[in-house]
């Protein structure tokens, strides 16, 4: 049998691969992509050599910016992202998980400081049993990423 492709090609936007079995949704929630007008093929339990199953997001027409990438990072840190220009992959990296995030997300502790004071938010992160926590750097509270990120 024939190998075919399972999710068309697309001719210039963004392709997130190789997305853990199961975060693709998250990821497609928490940057917002099913709100915007780009056309997003997404492709779930899908076959992977190196991971079993995976996810799979490509937006046509949109690059990611860097405080979007770092969202992606801590639903899919071993990701790969493809820039796609008239069907050729243009540049390629992995994603790995930052040590910080800044003006990201807003500190779910409804009496931190940052919530009512013009700074920016700030988390450290950390990973501990393949979970990923992120620490206010102003309440200095630690919170697992699905409470900071309101999954």
């Amino acid at each position: 049998m024939a190998n075919k492709l399972l999710v068309e090609a697309i001719r210039k936007g963004t392709v997130i691969d190789h997305i853990p079995a199961g975060q693709g949704i998250k990821i497609l929630k928490q940057l917002h992509l099913v709100d915007g007008n780009e056309k997003i093929t997404v492709g779930f339990n899908l076959p992977s050599q190196e991971i079993g199953l995976k996810d799979l997001i490509k937006v046509e027409n949109r690059l990611f910016t860097e405080s979007e990438a770092n969202e992606l990072s801590l639903f899919a840190p071993s990701a790969t992202i493809n820039v796609i220009d008239n069907y050729v992959v243009k540049d390629k990296f992995t994603m790995s998980t930052p040590d910080a995030l800044e003006g990201v997300f807003d500190c779910p502790n409804s009496n931190c400081i940052s919530l009512h004071e013009p700074v920016t938010s700030y988390f450290k992160v950390t990973k501990k049993h393949e979970s990923i926590y992120l620490k206010c750097k102003y309440c200095e509270k630690t919170f697992s990423k699905e409470i900071v990120a309101g999954l």
